[in-house]
């Protein structure tokens, strides 16, 4: 008998072990159903009502940029079915609204256009659908009085499925592991990330187009330049300058407990760093 549940006991463990071994391959993910795609379309149809908007074009899609619903408004041109669907699959693929990559390629970086069609539509009024923190799909708008009103109807859609945010909770021992190396604690928002940052050496001029940097210094020492011009300024994504030097810009000296805020545009710079330095950066959008 005791041979037998030795056995089974065995048997169990191994399965256990087995079971939590593929759940680890495996992660939940918010699928995007057709009643949600199509309360995305009503959401946006209720605010062109209240906005009086003349027409729109609506096109919703999943998280891999595929046509869930398309629904175009009476009055509004032909082609705003094609472009609406163009915005929501650029949205939803590249994780972002559209209208940031609009404004990257009237900013200069006009390379960006080389991208193909099938998956890049630079224009205003595509916005990522977020639910839970994860983004699911996408809704674009076209057609509307103008551009901005485009972004603010897929607005109104998008925020139409969204839920309220859970918090977040980090234990010390992630937290400590993550200033090892320097890592992302949070990206589950499209309006703020928080960074767990480390440095043992100078780094790059780092300009972040869209995202202001609030840095509070947990230890060490640096030397940080903030302004001036960036010399060598390459983009190396959206919205995001590289560069060697700057010319001009403020030098201070940063230590343990002080709070610097660098706002979105500014080029910033660890020039010099006196051994490691830890510091948390709470990226805002």
């Amino acid at each position: 008998m005791k041979t037998m549940m030795k056995g089974l006991m065995s048997a169990l463990a191994l399965t256990a072990l087995a079971v939590a071994a593929q759940a680890q391959l495996l992660v939940e993910k918010k699928a995007l159903t057709l009643d949600g795609a199509k309360k995305v379309i009503d959401a946006v149809k209720m605010e062109a009502k209240r906005l009086n908007a003349p027409g729109a074009a609506i096109a919703v899609v999943d998280d891999g940029g595929n046509l869930l619903a398309l629904e175009r408004l009476d009055g509004t041109f032909a082609a705003g079915s094609q472009i609406s669907f163009g915005k929501a699959r650029t949205a939803a693929l590249f994780k972002r609204e559209t209208k940031a990559f609009e404004e990257i390629i009237k900013g200069g970086r006009t390379a960006m256009v080389a991208l193909p069609d099938s998956l890049f539509t630079p224009l205003q009024g595509g916005v990522p659908i977020v639910i839970d923190g994860q983004i699911a799909g996408a809704v674009g708008v076209s057609g509307a009085a103008s551009a901005q009103q485009d972004t603010e109807l897929a607005v109104a859609g998008a925020n139409a499925l969204m839920t309220k945010a859970a918090v977040s909770y980090f234990e010390k021992e992630k937290v400590a592991a993550a200033f090892e190396k320097g890592a992302v604690l949070f990206d589950a928002s499209n309006k703020y990330m928080v960074h767990a940052s480390h440095r043992d050496k100078a780094g790059m001029v780092e300009v972040h187009e869209q995202d202001a940097d609030i840095i509070y210094v947990l230890d060490g020492s640096a030397t940080l330049v903030t302004g001036g011009e960036v010399v060598g300024g390459k983009m190396i994504g959206p919205g995001e300058i590289r560069g060697s030097d700057v010319k001009g810009g403020e030098t201070r000296m940063i230590s343990k407990g002080d709070v610097i805020i660098v706002p979105a545009g500014t080029p910033h710079w660890f020039k010099e760093v006196s051994g490691p330095v830890n510091y948390y950066v709470v990226k805002a959008r």
